[in-house]
């Protein structure tokens, strides 16, 4: 069971904003003093990439800001947390793929008034390995999908081998590890892959579901995945950066659009987040990463909805986002686990449409 504080060292400094929230309800101070005044019991649901950070996220503020707040996150899947807050059976939705037109509409029709959804944080997807002497395995994107459509079937193929002329190549048997749920980690991986590799996309192309080569081997979550790496000799798989991390699972070095191998850590995930260019509606990918950015990056979004909450949950929501979003010891958290922040400016953005939550209630509540 988690303590709710990681024991990982603090890998950067991170910029941090002023802490003062408000909310639609009357203004909240969350200053982690202890106590609070909100009473309310949340419940969450969606993506397992951002799962360990936001369990400490959330043992924090209920312990340190708001202990009359209860919040039950899930870690479900993006597929399953889409459909859970689509049948509005949760507060909150998480997913590492945004709500598209499609899923707006659904949701608009079943609440009767509009769906908020906003980016929270950002991550690396890497790829992991059970042996250790693979710590620092160049690969790029053609050599990762020929591994995940079994063309390459050995840590000593050539493709491999040209990318690690330094390295002495194990000639064990390659184990792919894939995600057997509907899955926003698959959705940023297979996304990054039919976006550089043409043949991945005519053939597999990319989603939080795939149809996938046979002889691969399925994991529900991300802490499936990094259980097959772990079970399997020659086992590799993708995974968000703190479940290798927490794993001790050796990672690779992925060559990026500026042909330069980058290493998944706090600051390359934070270079790749730069260089996202963040529309009004919130609905954008991270591609085409170069300089000191690692290339398959994602973000974690959130939904909730501009009716239907009581005011005391309506409050709490927002409340703990914009806790999340801009206390320091939020951002030591997410940076203790590999996660990349929002920038200042993208913050205020997101804080802005996190205050629609509940919005179209008015004094009702």
């Amino acid at each position: 069971m988690r303590n709710g504080r990681s024991k990982l060292a603090v890998l950067a400094a991170i910029p941090l904003l002023a802490a003062a929230c408000s909310n639609g309800g009357g203004e909240t101070d969350a200053t982690g003093d202890g106590g609070g005044d909100l009473s309310a019991s949340l419940t969450g649901a969606g993506a397992s990439f951002p799962d360990p950070l936001f369990q400490d996220w959330i043992y924090t503020y209920n312990s340190d800001v708001q202990s009359g707040v209860d919040i039950n996150y899930q870690s479900v899947g993006s597929g399953a947390g889409i459909e859970q807050f689509l049948e509005q059976t949760v507060d909150f939705g998480s997913s590492e793929e945004y709500l598209g037109e499609e899923s707006l509409e659904a949701a608009a029709e079943a609440r009767g008034c509009e769906a908020v959804q906003f980016p929270v944080v950002f991550g690396s997807v890497v790829i992991a390995f059970n042996n250790p002497d693979l710590d620092g395995l160049v690969l790029d994107a053609e050599t990762i999908a020929g591994i995940y459509s079994t063309e390459i079937t050995s840590f000593d193929d050539p493709a491999i081998a040209e990318l690690n002329p330094d390295m002495d190549l194990p000639s064990d048997e390659i184990v792919p590890v894939h995600r057997s749920d509907s899955s926003g980690t698959t959705a940023v991986f297979t996304h990054y892959l039919a976006t550089e590799v043409e043949s991945w996309a005519d053939e597999y192309g990319e989603g939080k579901e795939l149809d996938w080569a046979s002889g691969l081997v399925g994991g529900q979550q991300n802490d499936g995945v990094a259980q097959g790496i772990s079970q399997n000799p020659g086992g590799i798989g993708y995974v968000n950066q703190s479940y290798a991390q927490e794993a001790g699972l050796s990672v690779a070095k992925v060559v990026n659009a500026d042909g330069t191998p980058i290493e998944p850590t706090l600051e390359s995930t934070i270079a790749a987040s730069e260089e996202a260019d963040v529309p009004d509606d919130f609905q954008f990918a991270i591609d085409g990463i170069g300089g000191e950015g690692y290339p398959i990056a994602g973000t974690n979004w959130i939904f909730t909805y501009t009716c239907g909450y009581d005011q005391e949950s309506a409050d709490a929501i927002i409340d703990f986002w914009t806790w999340a979003l801009t206390d320091e010891s939020a951002q030591d958290l997410a940076g203790e686990l590999g996660y990349a922040p929002l920038g200042d400016e993208l913050t205020e953005r997101v804080i802005a449409e996190l205050e629609k939550t509940n919005s179209e209630n008015g004094d009702e509540g």
